[in-house]
């Protein structure tokens, strides 16, 4: 979306959990809930973070309709100042959800983006409820795969509202630099070869099932380097398990924890490493895979979600069937053994920039603000 701001106004409308009682957790968990500024700029965005009440436990099932009520004050103050005429949404519940009450109540026109929660949420009654609920009230849907519209018109979205449209990638961030001037800012010998993985620190992302199968490929690959980059998400932390693993299985000297990385440095340590992998358990259209190919680098992963519609081609990566550990270990065996035609690689990420993307929402917006 800040691609979008490029070319019309943008503000940004970010509602933040909160509870009466949360402090006595944070307490105990002093990253439980972080709480913003109410209004901040970012990239000369201007971002609203109102709070709406989320109760933990089961109350989480009034997150959407919280969220609704809770922003509508930030909206409308909007819609009158500022002459909004569109609202987009991310995520079908419970952005999406909360966007849709916000333009039935504002009479606003209201898009939604489908990004790969909806998969796990869908198997909850009452969220897939309230999801296809929001789909049915949402002008216009985008997908950013299209196993993901398979997935919800089989649940009962109607097929001609929802449009598929990939994530895309920033070109000018994400490039390669010299292999050898990469690992020397890093301390890697010019000789390893490195595998890297990018991501929350989470069980979905499969980091722990990549360092089952490293104490197997050191037979094949003596100089085997794991960067592992990214920490604590919404979803979780579970450095320490990872930490622990690494201990157990012998492979301190082979794994590197490198912290949570912002996206402008990324492209420094994705073009030290040979190959990217990520045994993730869900995926809508990771983002991360045409990040390390603007890089030059080969994707291994598995086929969930989007991943297999991403690396499309043989000439990319290679896609294995999720759980299927030997598949795995075999894949990035071959990959670490394959000369790949990386300028090949880097161009189908160029190809698949946001400037495209963009086009195609401008357009999308432009309807039906012009009707």
């Amino acid at each position: 979306m800040s691609k979008v701001a490029g070319h019309c106004a943008l503000v940004v409308v970010s509602p933040v959990p909160w509870f009466p009682l949360q402090g006595l957790i944070r307490k105990l968990h002093p990253g439980y809930r972080p709480q913003p500024d109410l209004v901040e700029e970012q990239n000369g965005i201007t971002v609203y973070f109102p709070r709406f009440l989320a109760l933990p436990g089961i109350g989480r099932a009034l997150d959407g309709f919280f969220m609704a009520i809770c922003s509508l004050p930030v909206v409308l103050k909007l819609k009158n100042k500022s002459a909004v005429n569109l609202i987009d949404a991310h995520f079908a519940y419970p952005d999406g959800y909360a966007a849709s009450w916000l333009g039935l109540w504002l009479k606003l026109p209201m898009t939604i983006t489908l990004r790969g929660t909806e998969l796990p949420l869908s198997k909850i009654p009452g969220r897939r409820r309230r999801m296809l609920s929001a789909l049915a009230r949402a002008a216009r849907v985008f997908s950013v795969s299209e196993s993901l519209k398979t997935h919800l018109v089989g649940l009962g979205a109607d097929t001609n509202k929802i449009r598929v449209v990939g994530n895309g990638v920033d070109t000018t961030k994400f490039f390669p630099i010299d292999k050898a001037q990469a690992r020397k800012a890093l301390n890697i010998a010019a000789d390893a070869q490195v595998l890297i993985s990018v991501g929350g620190l989470v069980d979905r992302k499969g980091f722990h099932r990549v360092l089952e199968i490293l104490p197997d490929l050191k037979n094949n690959h003596s100089r085997l380097l794991y960067l592992i980059v990214g920490g604590a998400s919404p979803e979780g932390d579970i450095k320490a398990r990872l930490v622990a693993q690494v201990e157990a299985l012998g492979l301190t000297a082979d794994v590197r924890f490198l912290g949570a990385m912002a996206s402008d440095r990324l492209y420094q340590v994705l073009s030290a490493a040979d190959v990217f992998v990520l045994a993730t358990a869900n995926e809508g259209w990771a983002n991360v895979f045409l990040e390390a190919m603007a890089c030059g680098l080969p994707v291994v992963t598995t086929d969930v979600g989007g991943n297999r519609e991403v690396v499309c081609s043989g000439d990319l990566g290679i896609v294995v069937r999720f759980g299927d550990r030997q598949a795995l270990q075999d894949a990035v065996d071959a990959a670490l053994a394959t000369n790949w035609n990386r300028e090949a690689i880097i161009e189908y990420a160029r190809q698949n920039s946001w400037d495209g993307r963009v086009e195609i929402l401008l357009s999308e917006f432009n309807n039906l603000v012009n009707v």
